[in-house]
């Protein structure tokens, strides 16, 4: 006689329970021999808050274990249910791709960044440095660029550079060697802060160092270090290592960014200050770090972004279109 689905399901899930209760049996009885207390129950405070979610609970003096196998009978219990619904619904109740869906056109294909070059043969990415010096030196002399190529890890150093900025973040922190020797100013006046002119200055280094790279030289290295890119990409977590539209990203945030004329108006935090309009305040990280360069200083960086996507075969519909200047209010 054939067994019904309903039936089936009933007779699968005491299977299921009964299984449960010899194994809570099983630990009840080691629990009492043994005379230990389960690792849960153990009163452990480290002094620190987490935000990983809230802290499991259980009743004072009791074990959570009752709790997680409790648990786990009911995720059996919908898991069976699932796999009764999904399995045995008739094909007709599945609704149908809509003539509209079927009609959306494809994304756009976007092909590979960079120039095609001579492949040449790579070292194991740790040991990229001395290519990357090599490659990156030919192209400017400047001291910052010098200074940057001193340091260790210069592929994942520039991949999480690329990550962070993609996502709106500043790279700041990566890129410790650039730090400015001296401090951001504010000045007050009439009881407004506002952005010392002068501090400027600071970057006017980067800008020129950046201005300096060859930006056809610049798609040509990034063509033939682009597999070790892509392996510092997945490190980070990005298992598709698509380092071309991370790069894409990174390029098109910066260059979103508006250019501010004239004084910028400030707001004084307790270790910090934040801008007083709404639309900069607002700006990615990333993008207020490049506005914190003043306006002649971000303009130099932004065209070469520009030269340097135009040389990595990004066609100008995908980048945002030149800005005008925009006032300070």
């Amino acid at each position: 006689m054939e067994i019904m689905p309903t039936a089936y399901l009933l007779l699968e899930f005491r299977r299921y329970y009964a299984f449960l209760s010899r194994r809570l049996l099983d630990w009840r009885l080691i629990r009492e021999r043994c005379r230990m207390e389960p690792l849960d129950d153990l009163p452990l405070d480290t002094g620190v808050e987490t935000s990983d979610g809230p802290e499991p609970s259980s009743s004072p003096g009791g074990s959570s274990w009752p709790t997680i196998l409790i648990s786990v009978a009911i995720v059996g219990v919908v898991a069976l249910v699932s796999w009764y619904v999904w399995f045995r619904e008739p094909a007709t109740a599945r609704p149908a791709a809509t003539s509209q869906q079927a009609a959306q056109p494809a994304s756009e294909v976007r092909g590979p960044l960079g120039p095609p070059v001579d492949a040449i043969d790579l070292p194991p990415l740790f040991l990229t440095d001395p290519l990357v010096r090599d490659l990156i030196g030919r192209l400017s002399s400047r001291p910052e660029i010098m200074t940057w190529l001193a340091s260790d890890g210069l592929i994942r150093t520039l991949v999480v550079c690329i990550e962070n900025v993609g996502s709106g973040r500043s790279p700041a922190r990566h890129l410790a060697r650039l730090s400015l020797k001296s401090p951001f100013r504010a000045l007050p006046r009439g009881g407004v802060f506002f952005v010392d002119e002068g501090s400027y200055a600071r970057y006017t280094g980067i800008a020129n160092a950046v201005a300096s790279l060859d930006p056809t030289g610049l798609a040509r290295v990034y063509s033939m270090i682009k597999p070790r890119m892509v392996e510092a990409y997945r490190e980070l977590g990005h298992a598709e290592g698509d380092i071309d539209g991370a790069t894409e990203r990174a390029i098109t945030i910066l260059l979103q960014a508006p250019v501010v004329e004239g004084e910028i108006r400030l707001t004084e935090k307790v270790l910090s200050y934040t801008f007083q309009q709404d639309d900069l305040e607002q700006l990615e990280p990333a993008q207020k770090q490049l506005l914190r360069m003043g306006p002649r200083n971000q303009r130099v960086v932004q065209d070469q972004l520009r030269a340097i996507a135009k040389a990595l075969g990004v066609p100008d519909n995908r980048l945002p279109a030149r800005s005008g200047s925009a006032p300070a209010r």
